[in-house]
C-alpha cells in the first residue's frame, strides 16, 4: 500500500524508521536511478542489472519490469510512497506512468519494488518557473512537453504539466519488412501541490494518462488488435511530527483505470476503481531506538464482460529499528489479509530483518532477510475458463549479503558496491494441462523457482572547476533455474532473464556541453524454446545548454539509441527498434 520514511522532528542518531506497509521494514540495498530525457522507461531500468525489464516491442507495447528472478505481478509499483494497483493481471504497465514528471526512480531489492518520484520545483529567479520542449525523431515520432511551477507561499507550491507522444512507430525489421501496427498517441498530464508545515510536509498529486496505441502481436502471430486507457488517480500525503515522540505518515489514494481491447475476433473492457487509506506511526522511544506500526486498508473492483469481482486488503506491520555508533538494525512482523467478494481470504505472516555494520568509515556490510506473499490475480482466480479459485499466495524468502564503500579522493568520489544474494519462489503460479482435459490448461501453484547471483559496481565521478563527469560499471551474474518437479525446463534459466548483464555509463560535462554514453550487454538468456541470442546496444545523448541569464537556460540535444542497429528481441518475436536518432530543444524560465 504505502512506502512511508518516517522522519524525526530534529536529526538524530536514529534518522529514519521506514515503514512500507505490504512489505516490511527492510530499507539498506536500493539502486537510484536518475531520470533523463530518455523516449521511455526501459531504457532507463536496463541500467539496473538486478532488473530485467520485459518489452512487448517499440512504443506501444506492454512494459514491465521484475527483480531477481521474480516475476512482474510479484514487483510492487509506487508513485511517491503509494502503490500502484492491478488486481485484474498484477502487472503495472510502465509505459502508462508519467515519465516526464519524475525524477528519479528508486529499485528497492528488499522490497522488490520500483518507487517513481515526483521531481520538485526548484525557484530561482522569482514566484514562477517552468519548462517548455519538443523533441522528434525516427519513425515519425513527437514528444511535446510543458510544465510550469508557481511558489504561492514561502511554505506552498505548486506544479502543473502536460505532455504528449505521438509516433507511427514503424520501424524496419532485420529482413528489410517493416513492423507495423505500432503507432500510439498518448497525452498524460498532472498536478502536484507541495507544501511545509511545522514538524512535517504534505503533497497532494492528481495524474491523468490517455492512449490509443496498436498492439502489433508477434511475428508469429501479427495482428491489427488496438487498445485504449484511460487512467486517473488522485493522492495525497501527510508527514507530521506531533512532537519529538510521535510522527504520524497518513497517504490516500482514489483511482480509475479503463482499458479496452479491440480485436477483430472480439472486443473486451476492464474498469478498475481503487481505493487506499494507509496510516503509519513512529515513535521514537530513545535517541537509539524507534518503533512503529503500520495499518493498511484497501479496495478494489473489477468490472468486465467476462467477470465482475472486488477485493478487500488489509496490512498490519510492527517494526523496530535501532541505531548505535557502528551498528543498525531494523526488524518487522507483518500481517496481510486479502478478501475476496467477501468469501475467499488468504492471510500471511512476513517476518523481515535488515542490519548495517560499519567497520571503519566509507565501508558497510549489510544484509537482510525476509519472507513476501503475492496474491492471485482476479484473471488467474476467476477468469471464464481458465481461472482456478483455488489457488494460494506465492511464496518467496528473499536472503542478501553485501558490502558497500565511498570514499572522496580530491576531486573524485569513488564508489563501490557487491552483492549476494539468494531468492527461493514456491508456490509460483504457472500454467498446466488439468487432469480432467489436457487439452485445458489452467494455473496451479506448482511452480518453483531458485535465483541466486551476484551485482558488482564501480563508480568514479569528478567535479574540477568548469568540469564534471565519471565512469560506472556494472556487472549482474544471475542463475535463475526453474525447480518445478516434472518441469520439461527442469533446472534451466528461467525465460528472458539473462545470465550476464553489464553497463558501461560515462558522462562528461564542460560548461553546459555535456556528452553522454551507455552500452548495455546481455547473454545467457533462454525461453521456453531453448537458448535465446545475446544483444547489446550503444546510446549516444550530446547536449548543450546555453544561460540567458534572467530569461533562463535554453537546451540543445541529441541522442542516437541503439547506435550499432542491433536487431533484437527483449522476448522472443517482439522485435525491438534498431538504430533511432531523436533531437530536441528545452526551454528552461
Amino acid at each position: 500500500m504505502t512506502a512511508a520514511v518516517l522522519m524525526a522532528a530534529q536529526p538524530d542518531t536514529l534518522q529514519a524508521v521506514t515503514v512500507v506497509a505490504d512489505r516490511g521494514v527492510v530499507v539498506s540495498r536500493t539502486d537510484t536511478v536518475k531520470i533523463s530525457s530518455s523516449l521511455n522507461v526501459a531504457s532507463i531500468l536496463q541500467t539496473l542489472p538486478g532488473l530485467y525489464v520485459g518489452d512487448y516491442g517499440g512504443y506501444s507495447g506492454l512494459k514491465s519490469a521484475s527483480l531477481r528472478g521474480f516475476g512482474s505481478a510479484h514487483t510492487a509499483i509506487y508513485v511517491d510512497g503509494v502503490r500502484v494497483g492491478n488486481v485484474q493481471s498484477g502487472q503495472a504497465d510502465l509505459g502508462n506512468l508519467d515519465l516526464a514528471s519524475f525524477g528519479s526512480i528508486v529499485a528497492d531489492y528488499a522490497q522488490n519494488s520500483l518507487s517513481f518520484i515526483t521531481a520538485r520545483p526548484v525557484f530561482h529567479n522569482g514566484p514562477v518557473t517552468g519548462t517548455v520542449s519538443l523533441q522528434g525523431g525516427s519513425f515519425s515520432t513527437w514528444k511535446p512537453y510543458g510544465n510550469i511551477a508557481f511558489r504561492l507561499s514561502p511554505k506552498v507550491s505548486l506544479s502543473t504539466h502536460v505532455g504528449g507522444l505521438i509516433t507511427k512507430g514503424a520501424f524496419p525489421l532485420s529482413d528489410g519488412t517493416v513492423w507495423g501496427n505500432n503507432d500510439m498517441k498518448q497525452i498524460q498530464a498532472g498536478a502536484d501541490l507541495f507544501g511545509l508545515l511545522n514538524g512535517g510536509d504534505y503533497h497532494a498529486k492528481v495524474s491523468y494518462n490517455g492512449a490509443d496505441r496498436g498492439t502489433p502481436g508477434s511475428i508469429s502471430w501479427p495482428s491489427t488488435d488496438r487498445q485504449k486507457d484511460r487512467n486517473i488517480a488522485v493522492q495525497g500525503l501527510l508527514r507530521k511530527a506531533f512532537s519529538p515522540i510521535y510522527t504520524l505518515h497518513l497517504s490516500a489514494k482514489g483511482a480509475y483505470d479503463d482499458l479496452q481491447y479491440l480485436s477483430e475476433w472480439s472486443d473486451s473492457r476492464y474498469q478498475q476503481t481503487e481505493l487506499q487509506l494507509n496510516s503509519s506511526h513512529k515513535f521514537q522511544i530513545k535517541d537509539w531506538w524507534a518503533v512503529s506500526a503500520t495499518l493498511d486498508l484497501g479496495w478494489d473492483k473489477v468490472v468486465s464482460e467476462l467477470y465482475t469481482d472486488s477485493r478487500l486488503s488489509t496490512v498490519v506491520a510492527l517494526g523496530s529499528a535501532f541505531r548505535l555508533d557502528r551498528f543498525k538494525a531494523d526488524v518487522a512482523l507483518e500481517y496481510a489479509g486479502v478478501f475476496d467478494n467477501g468469501l475467499t481470504t488468504w492471510n500471511s505472516l512476513s517476518p523481515s530483518v535488515d542490519l548495517r555494520f560499519t567497520p571503519v568509515e566509507g565501508l558497510d556490510v549489510v544484509a537482510f532477510g525476509r519472507r513476501a506473499y503475492r496474491t492471485p490475480t482476479f484473471n488467474e482466480l476467476y477468469y471464464p475458463g481458465y481461472g482456478n479459485p483455488d489457488l494460494k499466495p506465492e511464496d518467496a524468502w528473499l536472503t542478501d549479503l553485501g558490502l558497500d564503500f565511498v570514499r572522496p579522493v580530491g576531486v573524485w568520489t569513488l564508489k563501490a558496491r557487491l552483492d549476494g544474494y539468494y531468492n527461493i519462489l514456491n508456490n509460483k503460479i504457472i500454467s498446466a494441462p488439468s487432469p480432467d482435459d489436457p487439452w485445458v490448461w489452467l494455473p496451479y501453484n506448482i511452480g518453483k523457482v531458485n535465483a541466486w547471483g551476484a551485482d558488482l559496481l564501480a563508480d568514479a565521478h569528478f567535479v574540477s572547476g568548469n568540469w564534471k563527469g565519471g565512469v560506472s560499471a556494472r556487472y549482474g551474474w544471475q542463475k535463475a533455474l526453474d525447480k518445478t518437479p516434472d518441469s520439461t525446463t527442469l533446472n534451466e534459466q528461467i525465460p528472458y532473464v539473462a545470465r550476464h548483464t553489464v553497463v558501461l555509463n560515462g558522462d562528461v560535462d564542460w560548461k553546459g556541453l555535456s556528452l553522454n554514453a551507455v552500452l548495455n550487454l546481455r547473454s545467457g538468456r533462454r525461453d521456453g524454446t531453448g537458448e535465446m541470442p545475446n544483444w547489446n546496444t550503444l546510446d549516444l545523448t550530446l547536449g548543450k545548454s546555453f544561460c540567458l541569464g534572467k530569461a533562463g537556460v535554453l537546451g540543445v540535444k541529441v541522442s542516437a539509441y541503439n547506435l550499432l542497429n542491433h536487431h533484437y528481441e527483449v522476448i522472443r518475436d517482439y522485435p525491438m527498434p534498431g538504430r533511432s536518432i531523436m533531437g530536441g530543444i528545452e526551454y528552461k524560465f
